[in-house]
């Protein structure tokens, strides 16, 4: 019997969220020969992304389209979600470990009464034998678990861990199936306005490369040789908690126990000492980049490249080298 597989989709200023695609992916993995895999898109003026996200390998593409869908509320969502949950009975629903599917994945799994695996970052298996990994104590553990029932499940995806779905290579198109939503007329949250404190070009859960600076920074103005190696390499800025504290940069840049969790295929620590709580932020990105003054600083202990030394002289050698190589 074919079962359906839900992708939650998420997009930002009109772009879809590669982390979208990632847990397409990811459902794509799981489902067995047979499975449906469709998608659910939220918001207002959803007609490019639709389209854009119509050329990927999905059975349908279902858009709920409203303006008080413009922003983020987990009422008016879980109000418009519902339906689609109702009339597709989804076997599973994936989304990405994002602000949102942190938010939304829970009311989910209670709404199907599923069970629920989050920050998931390997699947093994698939169907009701996937084994989905997850990283523990700051990723000096991981845990592989699995669903003892049958279904429905809900599981959220770790951003860069798993590929991101390529198009549909046959050029098919899945098609777009408009869903009537109307808010109820006695909302508990209303959002009036969204302040963004965004960290830089790019999104920093997202980012491939990221360039982060702690109280070796010393000031506001420190982290402007950062932001400058994080431009050409078109990275993030990220912070420590350390530098957070100090003042010396918004909170918005936190990477940390307390703060963002990154996995860039790239992450150079500047002036940070590599304290256990800014580790359990960073600790799994693919390649790891350390400069500093101290040689004993705990960071070198997890870098797979170190560099003893002012960060004011070293940083703009590597950004001036940077432009080089990537001029030719």
């Amino acid at each position: 019997m074919s079962r359906t597989y839900l992708i939650i989709a998420e997009h930002r200023d009109g772009k879809l969220r590669q982390v979208t695609l990632e847990a397409l992916q990811a459902g794509r993995l799981t489902a067995q020969e047979g499975d449906r895999i469709a998608a659910v898109l939220l918001g207002s003026g959803l007609a490019t992304l639709a389209q854009e996200l119509a050329a990927y390998p999905l059975a349908e593409v279902h858009t709920i389209e409203h303006d008080s869908l413009a922003v983020y509320n987990p009422e008016t969502y879980m109000a418009a979600i519902a339906p689609v949950l109702a009339s597709l009975k989804p076997h599973a629903v994936f989304t990405g470990h994002t602000a949102i599917g942190r938010d939304l994945a829970p009311a989910i799994a209670a709404k199907l009464a599923a069970g629920q695996i989050s920050d998931v970052i390997a699947i093994e298996g698939e169907g009701s034998d996937a084994v989905f990994t997850r990283p523990l104590y700051a990723g000096k553990a991981f845990e592989r678990k699995g669903f003892t029932t049958e279904g429905p499940f809900v599981v959220t995806v770790r951003p860069n861990n798993i590929p991101a779905a390529a198009p549909s290579s046959d050029g098919a198109t899945a098609g777009i199936v408009a869903v009537d939503y109307a808010p109820a007329p006695s909302l508990r949250t209303i959002v009036k306005d969204v302040v963004r404190n965004m960290s830089g070009k790019v999104d920093l859960a997202e980012a491939k490369i990221v360039v982060s600076g702690g109280r070796g920074v010393k000031s506001v103005d420190g982290f402007k040789p950062l932001e400058e190696l994080a431009d050409v390499l078109r990275g993030a800025v990220g912070a420590s908690r350390g530098a957070c504290d100090a003042g010396y940069c918004d909170y918005a840049l936190q990477i940390g126990q307390t703060g963002k969790v990154v996995t860039p295929e790239i992450y150079i620590a500047c002036g940070i000492s590599g304290a256990i709580q800014h580790l359990a932020g960073m600790s799994q990105s693919r390649i790891i980049i350390a400069i500093n003054k101290d040689a004993e600083a705990p960071i070198f202990k997890v870098a797979d490249y170190g560099i003893v030394g002012d960060l004011f002289e070293v940083v703009p050698l590597l950004t001036a080298e940077f432009r080089k190589v990537l001029a030719s």
